[in-house]
């Protein structure tokens, strides 16, 4: 007896050069990579399959954004300077102010 295969479901997905630019271009504006897929019409574990690297280099371009402006205010002198230097401290140091300093005699 023989059985003939038969493949069902969708065509396994082909990553072009213009799809990996516009899934970095989407990372890159920090569009949700659950949105990234349904413009692309694609499953999550498709699209971090195929674009790993376009989704990493996208969330470093928004990152170094995000960096750049958070430095930018903390370079001001007001309240809000203040707080960004502190959550700045928090997020990138593991800096608290509450941890107290001990000091060697």
């Amino acid at each position: 007896m023989t059985y003939s295969r038969q493949t069902g479901g969708r065509p396994p997905h082909q990553p072009d050069e213009e799809l990996r630019m516009v899934v970095e271009l989407l990372a890159g504006a920090a569009v949700p990579q659950a949105e990234i897929c349904g413009v692309l019409e694609i499953d999550p574990k498709t699209l971090r399959r195929h674009y790993r690297r376009e989704l990493d280099r996208g969330a470093a371009k928004v990152e170094a954004a995000l960096v750049m402006h958070l430095h930018r205010i903390a370079s001001g002198s007001d309240g809000t300077a203040l707080r960004a230097i502190q959550f700045a401290l928090r997020a990138r140091f593991g800096w608290s102010e509450f941890t107290s300093l001990t000091i060697c005699r």
